[in-house]
């Protein structure tokens, strides 16, 4: 029984045993008068939908909050650490729970950071810094090469992909519910197109991941017909092919077997209550030239929809000889998303988390510079995923030549993820990480929908001040040069030193 269900028996039985008491010995009433209230206080948890750790786990939820109140909770910090490893700026934690609340989100005190760090990085401002209001407050970029018929307007920050399997229903619907709100796009992850992906409205980048799940024939192939079919859909904007991400490049999806339930496997088309593991590669290509012929085959099925594919830098060459390909075939994607290896999920093997694939920056500079090397870039998008949360490090991808960033993280975070760290156990508290009923209803739909746009909204926002305060009028026209990093205690380097680029055109 959960924790929910047991409060209110547990109420319940009191009350009856007080009151059955009371008939044959008075001063029983005064139990009431001290339970009473502790009793009320867990309905009122439990009508409430402001929080689901309240509403999942009446009265003893409120301890977090108390602890929280006195000082943040001690657990993982999901952001970035020292040279010795320990967490450090703990507000960007506080700041998604804040912009996704519509709460305030300044500091007192001023700096958090220690700014003689190793590592410490801050944009250059300008003594000519106008008022943001000048600017597009929700800039936009337009996705789709010369073989695209059906191009989108993006978002410069949208969700990056998470699965139906991996979240629960009531998490994907707020998510897209956020994206429909502020005008983003809502990556569906491997998983495949859910019920509840389409069930709000909001626009969708169908990834298509190596077990093809919403594509998939009984084998485990590639269906050109259901491919076609689901891609025509008017909510699919885009389509993402997955070639690897950084939290288990060259390792393929899990979803543990607890979490696959009957109507997940369903979308999936797989076996309930297994373990399923996609596999490391794509089985309807096995070369540049193959994937090439995929890419075109899935722009054709989709009715001329933007494609592309999402890659965590491994071996460089290998992305060398697939910008060779694209020059020799004429085949290029609308899109390329570089995933770097500090990105998260909820399974994956503790070395492949850790010590496999490219960090952001490293491989969002070296397939910037490649692509402008063989005069690619100007028909290609790069979109950034990896630890993105705040407006700077959407400015840090930028200059380093993203034109977009997606986040997970931050995206969770306003759903409510409190990092309990139970993602690939089925009981997270918070609703957002299981197919537990019980947990998942606790996870109100328009509410964290709400802050899943609040979120979006003033992360975008702060990235706009940043550039006004700068003096920049266009997201585009940021460079390496502004960003600055200090790589020890007596250097600081910009970032066109740290990643010195490459002329337009010269690996041709």
């Amino acid at each position: 029984m959960k924790p929910r269900e047991t409060f209110i028996l547990t109420a319940i039985i009191t009350t009856i045993l007080v009151f059955a008491l009371y008939t044959i010995w008075k001063p029983a009433l005064w139990i009431f008068v001290i339970l009473g209230p502790i009793i009320l206080i867990g309905f009122s948890d439990i009508f409430q939908s402001r929080h689901t750790i309240r509403k999942n786990f009446p009265v003893l939820g409120r301890f977090r909050f108390m602890l929280e109140a006195i000082r943040p909770e001690i657990m993982q910090y999901f952001v970035e650490t020292d040279t010795e490893g320990r967490p450090f700026n703990r507000i960007f934690r506080s700041m998604v729970y804040q912009r996704a609340k519509g709460e305030n989100d300044t500091t007192p005190f001023g700096t958090q950071m220690d700014v003689y760090r190793t590592g410490y990085e801050w944009m250059d401002h300008s003594l000519y810094a106008f008022e943001s209001k000048k600017l597009d407050r929700h800039p936009r970029v337009n996705i789709g090469g010369p073989d695209c018929e059906k191009p989108y307007s993006a978002s410069l920050l949208n969700i990056s992909a998470m699965s139906f399997g991996a979240l629960s229903r009531n998490a994907v619907m707020a998510l897209n519910e956020g994206a429909r709100i502020d005008k983003f796009a809502h990556n569906t992850g491997e998983g495949g197109i859910s019920p509840y992906h389409l069930e709000k409205g909001g626009d969708l980048i169908w990834q298509v991941g190596t077990g093809y799940f919403g594509c998939r024939t009984k084998d485990g192939g590639f269906s050109e017909k259901e491919f076609a079919a689901k891609a025509k859909h008017e909510y699919v904007k885009m389509i993402e092919i997955k070639l690897s991400q950084g939290a288990k490049p060259g390792h393929g999806g899990i979803l543990p077997g607890i979490k696959n339930t009957e109507e997940i496997a369903k979308i999936r088309g797989v076996e309930a209550h297994t373990d399923v593991h996609s596999p490391p590669g794509h089985s309807a290509f096995s070369n540049p030239m193959e994937m090439m012929g995929f890419i075109k085959k899935l722009r054709d099925l989709s009715g001329g929809k933007p494609i592309g594919f999402k890659l965590c830098i491994g071996k460089k060459p290998e992305f060398i000889e697939l910008c060779e390909t694209m020059v020799k075939t004429g085949i290029k994607p609308d899109f390329i998303t570089v995933d770097g290896g500090e990105g998260g999920t909820g399974a994956a093997p503790v070395e492949f988390s850790n010590s496999l694939g490219m960090p952001l920056r490293d491989g969002l500079s070296f397939a910037y510079d490649t692509l402008k090397g063989f005069d690619l870039k100007k028909d290609i998008k790069l979109i950034a995923s990896g630890k993105i949360i705040s407006g700077f490090h959407m400015a840090r991808a930028l200059a380093l030549g993203a034109d977009l960033c997606n986040s997970a993280r931050g995206m969770m975070m306003s759903l409510g993820c409190i990092q309990a760290l139970q993602c690939n156990k089925n009981t997270c508290p918070v609703g957002v990480a299981t197919q537990n009923k019980s947990l998942l209803k606790g996870l109100n739909v328009e509410n964290k929908a709400t802050r899943v746009a609040n979120f979006h909204h003033e992360t975008l926002h702060s990235l706009v001040e940043m550039l006004a305060a700068s003096g920049i009028e266009k997201p585009e026209d940021i460079t390496r040069e502004h960003i600055n990093r200090r790589v020890n205690s007596q250097t600081v380097m910009n970032y066109a030193e740290i990643f010195p680029g490459m002329d337009k055109g010269s690996l041709l």
